[in-house]
């Protein structure tokens, strides 16, 4: 149907409807534009995109664990990321290049010197994982600088009125080489000029202070002793170096640790074999001293019964002794009593001594185990002293005042069938 043909309501009403749509695309295309815009700036300030950067370089035995864009930490923060890694020449005395940049303003914090900063690679986690963390730098000089850096001559820099803002670009000793005169990032005043010139040096590089770059204008070369213009076509020569500082991989780690236990295995064997012989003997030592408090108690019953004839009225002892004699000898009779009849308690309550000795020789033993799977060089001590502990006990047996104690049990003598009488006992016949 052709629009001529429609009513003039249908046709403004239509002309309405366009109008909205076109509205409603417009409006979304903006959108559109404006979250594309809002996700860059989003990943430019993630990113550091328009951040200023400077560019390092370390080496490392291997590259297990690393990987480009992984994140590079100073003091717990992430202020770079890996850009690259790659192998050396086979002639080279290292093995893996590895290439990173840190953002501003955390390059005040990469300085030279023999405290200087070091570039680490931490193990991160038990999977193999690694990160690349960079430390503090305690002395020397910031590793890049961002200011312009010239060539000028004293006379240039006595007369210009910028002296003010210019520092010094290099360090200068004295004639011997061994007293440091300037150090660089000293202000160009009038005694340093004179100190230039006494030292003969015409022309000198020195940075403008006050005016600071978006990209590093200077780096650091240890062996000139200053700064150089920092060239960004040649990376590998013109970056600067971070000494590395690497710890093995947990994998290695892992290895050297199975290694080790395979190692003391056979001795730990051997020392649990130790360890039960020693108990065994412990079991011997407690049955005979069993046996022996079983021999002892007819012997004790013996002696409390005569004892205990003694003590009566018109006893033997008694009339034999007298009466002063017979009080004291009563009294003694009464106190050996007394300690026979605790000696059967004393033997048990020694036995019991000894069972918890054996115990806390079970609890020292596995303390032992634990301490020797902690410690694997603790196995030659603790052997050597569980030979001597059993050499002592088995010389134990051997000695004349012990021997006894352990012999095989034997019958002992009963007791009398018919209780002994006084003489002046008048029902004795």
């Amino acid at each position: 149907m052709a629009l001529q043909d429609l009513t003039p309501q249908l046709r403004t009403r239509l002309s309405r409807m366009e109008r909205a749509v076109g509205w409603f695309v417009l409006l979304a295309a903006a959108l559109l534009v404006f979250g594309f815009a809002y996700y860059l700036r989003t990943t430019a300030m993630r990113k550091g995109w328009f951040v200023p950067k400077a560019t390092y370089f370390t080496f490392t035995e291997r590259a297990t664990g690393l990987k480009v864009g992984d994140p590079v930490v100073l003091m717990g923060f992430e202020v770079g990321e890996i850009a690259s890694i790659d192998t050396m020449e086979p002639w080279s005395p290292y093995n893996v290049y590895v290439e990173f940049q840190i953002k501003e303003p955390y390059n005040g914090y990469l300085w030279t010197g023999v405290r200087g900063s070091r570039a680490k690679v931490i193990t991160a986690d038990f999977l193999g994982k690694r990160v690349l963390e960079v430390t503090k730098g305690e002395d020397g000089y910031p590793a890049y600088r961002f200011n312009p850096l010239r060539e000028v001559t004293r006379a240039e820099a006595a007369a210009s009125p910028l002296r003010g803002q210019w520092k010094l670009a290099q360090e200068y000793y004295d004639a011997r080489g061994t007293n440091l005169l300037l150090k660089a990032l000293a202000p160009v005043d009038d005694e340093s000029l004179a100190t230039l010139a006494q030292l003969g040096v015409e022309r000198f590089r020195v940075f403008n202070a006050r005016e600071e770059r978006k990209v590093p204008t200077a780096v650091w070369h240890d062996r000139d002793g200053g700064y150089l213009a920092f060239v960004p076509v040649t990376p590998k020569t013109n970056l600067y170096w971070l000494p590395s500082d690497e710890t093995p991989a947990v994998t290695e780690r892992l290895e050297k640790l199975l290694a080790q236990v395979e190692t003391a295995l056979p001795n730990f064997l051997s020392l649990t074999n130790q360890i039960a012989a020693v108990l065994a003997n412990g079991v011997n030592l407690t049955s005979n001293l069993n046996a022996v408090a079983i021999s002892v108690q007819p012997a004790a019953s013996n002696l409390s019964y005569i004892t205990a004839q003694l003590r009566t009225p018109g006893s033997l002892g008694e009339w034999a002794l007298g009466t002063n004699v017979q009080r004291r000898t009563d009294a003694v009779l009464e106190n050996a009593a007394v300690t026979i009849a605790h000696a059967d308690t004393n033997l048990t309550a020694l036995v019991e001594n000894l069972a918890r000795s054996l115990d806390n020789l079970a609890d020292i033993t596995s303390n032992l185990n634990a301490q020797v799977q902690a410690n694997t060089n603790m196995l030659g001590s603790i052997s050597s002293a569980v030979v001597n502990a059993d050499d002592l006990v088995q010389g134990l047996k051997r000695h004349w005042l012990l021997r006894s104690a352990f012999k095989t049990p034997t019958a002992t003598n009963a007791p009398p069938a018919q209780q002994l009488k006084s003489p002046r006992d008048p029902d004795r016949r």
